[in-house]
């Protein structure tokens, strides 16, 4: 177990050796972060290469880490408690230099298998968010402290530095779906914040935590959204607690494409949820930076490689080839090995991606949705395919040679359709890019697309810390290479409104 926690001296002297980033007061802390964080969601311990970029950034002037307990169920919070270890151990860094938070809220995979554990012994987590199959909700204070113990255990942390209410608004979605009055779903929405509230500061009083929060996807919405997270309104709730409130942090989404956390003005007074928080001394944690849900779409606001489009009668050719290489499966090779109907079928759906192809290729939106089916979607149930075949035999047929001739049919495929969404993607960036050297100077002294994107976030008053999920060490250069050039942090209120104008002009 790793003693002790972040501190004003420990984060003072990291700064210090590493002069060449700049570094901002946590507000309300006296701690310093830097200006951009390791962002762990879609990290996981078993991951080397997860392993390597997260010590190359503590080691190189990243000193805040963003987990939760949610992120590959509890996989994340190993990978971080796995890494502060071996470089704490080995005198590297101190404990008292990383600024740690992560969350708790959500019931999935491990969580979800024992919330239903306990329904069937007659004591569910009171409060339950019963929000769809596989996934619940809670913040209640029962569930916390178990949540915290456990995220603890993986983090091998004796104290947490914050704890953070994960996307709490889940009840809002609830009760608005399940037709409770608006009024009557918000006087209860805050209500458990309040409960959640008075849990931790008896937790900061333990020594688990030292500062608490909210993580919310809300916070930026319009206050006339069901779902609207009311940041003035949590702050009225901390303050009725006690003068002396650990309340100091809040985390919410912002990038170039949602501008809601200073465009909006949300806040009773008027204020945006940025200019509220600046106000209050909070800090704030801005996540996907890069990615921007736009028209319900996913877009990531980093560059594409330059590459030829494919022609439509390129794909269409590739994909007749592909259909063919999958009848010869079936002919050759499937209908020759000894199974029963259903198991053949089952072989033939996953690797029966050349008729969807066919019909789909050119609706999957954006060059992002291109990417996440082709990884999670198509490329599985095929690898799935490849692995049994590796133990069959057929006499007479060498089965490796239809496996290593499939691949690279599907390989030359997927990259030809994928050229007709990264050309769009390229244009995008390339507009995108010239919108914002437009709007404001100091934002185009960053060379790609990403690193302005950075650049425009921490170079903004009220942000303390920009999370960038940096599953690999370039990566992790690049944000390092975009912290070194010096910019003045300040309002630049003006520059985000005449971004979000030119986006609702076009």
């Amino acid at each position: 177990m790793i003693k002790g926690f972040a501190t004003q001296e420990g984060t003072i002297s990291y700064g210090e050796q590493r002069s060449l980033l700049d570094y901002v007061e946590l507000n309300g802390t006296g701690m310093l972060a830097s200006q951009a964080g390791f962002g762990c969601y879609r990290l996981d311990h078993a991951d080397p290469e997860h392993e390597k970029s997260l010590r190359k950034a503590l080691l190189s002037g990243i000193n805040l880490i963003g987990t939760s307990s949610n992120y590959g169920d509890g996989g994340s919070e190993e990978l971080v408690g796995g890494v502060l270890a071996e470089i704490i151990n080995s005198g590297d860094i101190s404990r008292e230099a990383v600024i740690v938070v992560s969350k708790g809220g959500y019931l999935q995979g491990q969580n979800y298998q024992l919330s239903q554990e306990r329904k069937g012994q007659g004591k569910p987590f009171r409060d339950l968010v019963l929000y769809g199959d596989g996934l619940e909700h809670c913040i209640h204070p029962e569930f916390l402290e178990d949540q915290l113990s456990r995220s603890l255990e993986r983090l091998k942390l004796s104290t947490l530095d914050f704890y953070l209410l994960h996307n709490p608004e889940y009840y809002l979605s609830w009760a608005s779906k399940t037709g409770v009055p608006l009024e009557d779903a918000r006087q209860e929405y805050y209500n458990r914040i309040e409960q959640a509230f008075q849990h931790l500061e008896t937790e900061v009083a333990r020594e688990r935590v030292r500062f608490y929060g909210i993580s919310s996807n809300t916070f930026p919405s319009p206050a006339a959204d069901p779902e609207f997270t009311s940041l003035e309104k949590v702050w009225e709730i901390a303050q009725s607690l006690s003068s002396d409130h650990h309340f100091r942090l809040i985390q919410l989404p912002m990038n170039l494409l949602e501008t809601g956390a200073i465009t909006e003005k949300n806040q009773v007074n008027g204020q945006s949820i940025l200019q509220f928080a600046r106000d209050k001394k909070l800090g704030v944690l801005v996540n996907r930076p890069l990615n921007a849900i736009s028209d319900n779409r996913l877009l990531r606001l980093a560059e594409v490689e330059a590459r030829r489009r494919a022609s439509d009668k390129e794909i269409a050719d590739r994909i007749a080839g592909l259909i063919c290489s999958e009848e010869t499966l079936r002919n050759k090779i499937i209908n020759k090995l000894h199974l029963t109907p259903s198991w053949q079928s089952q072989l033939m759906e996953q690797v029966a991606i050349g008729a969807v192809l066919k019909q789909h290729w050119q609706n999957f939106g954006t060059y992002e949705r291109w990417r996440e089916l082709q990884k999670y979607y198509f490329l599985p149930g095929v690898k799935e395919v490849f692995q049994f075949l590796k133990g069959q035999e057929i006499p007479g047929e060498d089965i490796s040679l239809w496996v290593n001739s499939h691949m690279g049919k599907l390989e030359v495929l997927l990259e030809a359709v994928g050229s007709t969404y990264a050309v769009e993607a390229g244009k995008r960036c390339d507009q995108l890019k010239k919108q914002l050297a437009s709007v404001d100077t100091d934002w185009a002294k960053a060379p790609t697309l990403s690193q302005m994107a950075i650049r425009a976030l921490r170079s903004t008053a009220g942000i303390t810390t920009v999370l960038v999920g940096m599953r690999r060490q370039s990566y992790v250069e690049d944000v390092l290479e975009e912290l070194a050039r010096p910019i003045e942090n300040k309002g630049r209120t003006e520059s985000w409104h005449e971004l979000q104008k030119i986006r609702d002009d076009h």
